[in-house]
């Protein structure tokens, strides 16, 4: 049993475990309806392009033959990479895949030349918050709130000997509806 990682696309079959299973993530915490298109549309909004050096990447990690996580990086500005698309197979989550996909993107993106590392999870997602916690990201957000007042999470880390970055945190919203159209706003 033993793991590899594989710099790959979400074209690629071998992807395929990765983006069925972000869809039923995603789709399961906060509804199919939630966005036009559902998960899946979020998932595929960007190109296949932008997961690719020198301005992004994707990566798996295959176990005897399967894919049982991953994740990947795209460009968020010359200085920074935004994480996207991190996932571990629900059945063999706790084992440090999800720290061992992110490690080794956030050296990849050392590699490419990125000094910093931005982020965003949901706030249906209280194991992606404490994972990215424990790797060192720093909330952009006041993470006494309610995260229902945020709904998007934004994290920030640097990357390499970068100067530790100084992005003020964001103030929850004063309701779960200003919060989505706070998220609508940016995207």
């Amino acid at each position: 049993m033993t793991d590899v990682i594989v710099r790959s696309s979400p074209l690629e079959a071998a992807a395929q475990p990765l983006l069925d299973g972000l869809v039923a993530e995603y789709d399961g915490r906060y509804g199919a309806v939630s966005r036009p298109g559902g998960a899946r549309a979020e998932i595929l909004r960007y190109p296949a392009e932008a997961y690719r050096p020198p301005l992004g990447d994707f990566l798996l990690v295959v176990r005897d033959g399967e894919t049982i996580a991953g994740g990947a990086f795209m460009s968020h500005d010359d200085a920074t990479v935004e994480l996207k698309r991190i996932w571990t197979r629900p059945d063999l989550r706790r084992q440090g895949l999800a720290k061992l996909v992110v490690r080794e993107l956030e050296e990849s993106a050392v590699r490419l030349g990125y000094g910093r590392a931005y982020l965003t999870t949901g706030f249906r997602q209280p194991e992606a918050t404490a994972l990215y916690a424990s790797l060192g990201y720093r909330p952009l957000f006041d993470d006494t709130a309610d995260p229902l007042l945020y709904r998007s999470l934004p994290f920030e880390k640097a990357l390499g000997s970068s100067v530790r970055p100084t992005t003020p945190a964001t103030p929850p919203a004063a309701s779960f509806e200003a919060a989505t159209a706070r998220v609508d706003a940016l995207k």
